[in-house]
Parts: structure tokens; sequence; C-alpha cells
């Protein structure tokens, strides 16, 4: 059985509710998209920051879990820095909401591709998340998770087909994403007590 490894990569958060602290919000955000990462099965679970935030990983990760040190926010320096696996995901904080099911559609996709990315859902700039059969792709030009399309993932491809494009999920990044939270769907126990001690309601 391929080794493989997900990876929250804790990138720069850049907008919070109202009445709500930035930097307070965007741990909740990676609390629980970690946690999320701590249920899944058959993969290993690893965070990845620039060294400014090793701190903020320190303070959420489970014990025993790996945190990476990346130069650059970006899914190339996170899988340059990755020994020993063979597939790896890297994904974004900012989907505390996010479902399982997504994770692994993400990497379904290793076992006939050597890439595959998930773009946001309802089609906003950016991605959700970029697998890869490691080591990644010579061709796989460097992506930012706040700006990349799934277009600039194929551009210098051999074949188009080389890059799955897989179900997507929207990010928390501003007023409307954060109307699609749903108070009935387990999880994001952090960012819903955050919003609720806001007097937020979702």
């Amino acid at each position: 059985m391929a080794r493989r490894v997900v990876v929250a990569l804790l990138g720069p958060v850049h907008w919070s509710p109202p009445g709500v602290d930035l930097v307070q919000w965007r741990a909740a955000l990676a609390e629980d998209v970690i946690d999320l990462f701590a249920t899944l099965n058959e993969v290993e679970v690893a965070v990845a920051v620039t060294p400014a935030d090793r701190a903020l990983a320190d303070a959420l990760v489970w014990p025993g879990t790996a945190v990476y040190e990346v130069a650059e926010p970006t899914p190339n320096a996170v899988f340059a820095a990755l020994e020993g696996y063979d597939q790896a995901a890297v994904l974004v904080s900012d989907v505390p909401d996010l479902p399982a099911l997504t994770v692994g559609k993400l990497l379904r996709p290793l076992t006939s591709r050597p890439v595959a990315v998930a773009p946001v859902e309802g089609g906003g700039p950016g991605l959700l998340g970029v697998a890869v059969r490691l080591p990644a792709p010579d061709w796989l030009p460097t992506l930012a998770l706040d700006t990349a399309t799934p277009a600039e993932a194929r551009a210098n491809a051999p074949r188009p087909g080389d890059v799955a494009v897989t179900t997507g999920w929207r990010r928390l990044r501003g007023p409307a994403d954060l109307a699609t939270l749903d108070p009935a769907f387990e999880g994001w126990e952090a960012t819903r007590a955050l919003l609720s001690g806001s007097g937020r309601t979702t």
C-alpha cells in the first residue's frame, strides 16, 4: 500500500468576520482542519508553516504530528520537504467544515495520474488543495493556493489529463462564504465556538 500524507498548509488568512480577531480566527480555522485530518484513515497527517508561524503550528498539532517548516507557503515547497512518502496532498487551512470525503477524492486519482487539484467551489480564485505522486513532477509550476487555477497546474503538463480536477469546496474568505456554514454539519468546533463568542450566528 502506498504511504500517503495529508498536510495542512497554514498559509496567511486575510479576512475575519466583524468582531472576530484575525489571529484567533486563523487559529480556529487551522485547528478544525487539523482535527479533521486526524480522523482520516490510511493516511498520515502533517502541518506545514513558514518559520514565522511555527509557534502557531506547535500550539495546534496533536502529539506526534510532524510539522514542516518551508520557505514559502506553497504546495511545491511542502512536497520538496517530504521524505519517505509515495503520495502527498497539501490543503489550505480555511476550510473548517471540509468533508473528509473531499480529501479522499483528491488523493484517489493518484493511482493513475501524477497530479490532482481540487478547485474552490463556485469558481472562486485559488485552489482547495493539490495532490501529487512523489517526487512531484518537474513540470508542475509553483502554485499559490490563493490564486492558482487548474489551468495553471496543467500549463506545462505533457498531457492535460495528467492533472485530474476533483471535487471542490468553498473556502472561508469573505462574508458570502461565512453564510454557507451549516450549523447542523458536524465538526468545525473551534470555528463554531469563536463565532458564537462573537455574538454571530451561523
